[in-house]
């Protein structure tokens, strides 16, 4: 006779398993997504808003910081031109300067022609 070696490592098993009802199955599957599935959608929608709220302010915070770099430039052009006038008025003074310089020169040799 056959011994216990003989026999089939997969005999019995089928015979153990309960049968599986496919229609159960389906039913329990579509059961479980309709309990999550409208909490998921509703999540999915907050998130694509949530998305579409963070995209304009990135673009409102882009155009606040291109504001602000233009008012840095406007202030660094005026500090530019107050720098400017300033200069220009020394310019204006060693002019004022020299040509006091030069009629006082232009004096002494006149003077000193003269002796």
């Amino acid at each position: 006779g056959l011994g216990p070696s003989d026999a089939s490592p997969d005999e019995g098993v089928v015979e153990d398993l309960p049968l599986i009802d496919e229609k159960a199955v389906e039913q329990l599957t579509e059961g479980l997504i309709s309990h999550y599935l409208p909490d998921l959608q509703r999540s999915k929608s907050a998130l694509q808003e949530l998305t579409q709220n963070q995209v304009v302010l990135l673009e409102t915070l882009e155009q606040e910081i291109s504001k602000f770099k233009e008012c840095n430039s406007i202030l660094e052009i005026d500090a530019l031109f107050s720098e400017a006038k300033h200069y220009h008025s020394k310019l204006v003074n060693i002019r004022n300067e020299m040509m006091m310089i030069h009629e006082k020169t232009s004096k002494l040799k006149v003077s000193g022609i003269n002796i």
